[in-house]
């Protein structure tokens, strides 16, 4: 596969996204009733094929299982509806989405919610989720590369635009380098699994997917977020239509708190194994999964935090100020604006769960002080 074969195929999974979101999402999430409530209440996440059905991973799956907001939701007269995004065209398929207005409320990653918005699209981030999830720079398994600074000149496969640049920018930049010291090649992480077998690229960037392809011969991670200050990570949370939550404050409400009692059924170490089991049902074995959550200095129960910590906020400052500075959106996003954080604070209040995470100053101080022994 050479790379113009590759964009082309990229290209072709765009607009079958667009074509998806057209059939699936319709014009069901803006349909009202006479009492100014919605229908259907329409939440989009990363799905993956799994013996012939779509099937979510993390929270999502969680609160299908639960069937407690479908429940609640159908009290009030209103249908959930859930919307399977692949993961090729997550970013740029849910964007389409919220600024459409056929989804509600959409779990994915912070690089393209900060697009969406500098684009003119209200958004605001109800849950967040965690301490991040971890990136890797996978090398040919031929290639005699130990360090980024070996790829100097190589071609990299890296996804613009997508949640993992901003980490591997951050290494770049760290080793003295530039992104312009690389061929870049802009591809999505399928792709980029292809072009590693074949050589089109010397190296990709990628999330937990990398242990498969090092578990398969085909490449070698060289490294991770895991050797790196934690606030180095991507994040995704659960994002939402701002005109909507504002609307309909109450049914934002009941999807922030399913989304925070996912979190804490996760959260609770009697449950480790069921959590893994969902995450390996689509197609990440569970020994890649179990891989990811290697890493000592994250407790089980900080991995799904919804607090809005200073971590948290930094984070989102770092993502408005690269995107801005690396041309990548017009206009600088205003961060306090995204962060809407009474659902999620309301959430912990009703469920009785204040106390469950360290709170925001304690999580800040440790995730710093971890990073600093990095």
């Amino acid at each position: 596969m050479k790379p113009r074969s590759i964009l082309i195929g990229a290209l072709v999974l765009l607009v079958l996204g667009g074509a998806l979101l057209f059939q699936f999402g319709g014009s069901e999430g803006s349909a009202t009733k006479p009492d100014g409530k919605p229908t259907t209440l329409t939440i989009a996440s990363i799905a993956y094929p799994h013996q012939g059905e779509q099937r979510y991973q993390g929270q999502t799956a969680i609160i299908q299982q639960q069937g407690w907001l479908e429940a609640e939701l159908a009290k009030r007269g209103v249908k959930l509806a859930w919307f399977p995004v692949p993961t090729a065209v997550g970013g740029p398929m849910i964007n389409e989405g919220f600024a459409a207005e056929r989804i509600d409320f959409a779990s994915y990653g912070d690089f393209p919610a900060i697009i969406a918005a500098s684009g003119g699209v209200d958004l605001r981030l109800v849950v967040p989720v965690g301490r991040g999830q971890n990136v890797y720079l996978v090398a040919r398994k031929d290639l005699p590369a130990r360090s980024v600074a070996d790829l100097k000149g190589k071609r990299i496969g890296l996804h613009r635009g997508r949640p993992w640049e901003l980490p591997f920018s951050k290494l770049v930049g760290q080793a003295g380098l530039k992104l312009s010291d690389f061929q870049i090649v802009n591809i999505n992480p399928p792709a980029s699994h292809a072009a590693l077998a074949s050589g089109d690229v010397d190296a990709v960037v990628l999330l937990s997917d990398a242990h498969l392809l090092e578990q398969k011969g085909v490449g070698r991670i060289i490294w991770s977020t895991k050797q790196a200050p934690e606030d180095w990570k991507m994040r995704a949370e659960l994002f939402a239509r701002g005109n909507f939550v504002d609307s309909h404050p109450d049914l934002a409400r009941i999807v922030a708190e399913a989304y925070v009692r996912a979190a804490y059924w996760s959260s609770l170490p009697e449950n480790r194994d069921k959590v893994i089991e969902i995450a390996a049902r689509a197609e990440t074995p569970r020994s890649v999964v179990e891989a990811e959550y290697a890493e000592p200095r994250v407790g089980w129960r900080d991995r799904f935090s919804p607090l809005y910590d200073e971590a948290l906020v930094g984070h989102y400052r770092e993502v408005a100020d690269y995107t801005f500075r690396n041309g990548l959106v017009r206009s600088k996003v205003d961060v306090d604006k995204l962060l809407d954080r009474r659902f999620a604070a309301e959430a912990l209040r009703d469920l009785k769960l204040e106390g469950h995470w360290p709170q925001p100053q304690q999580s800040a101080a440790a995730s710093s002080a971890r990073g600093d022994r990095s």
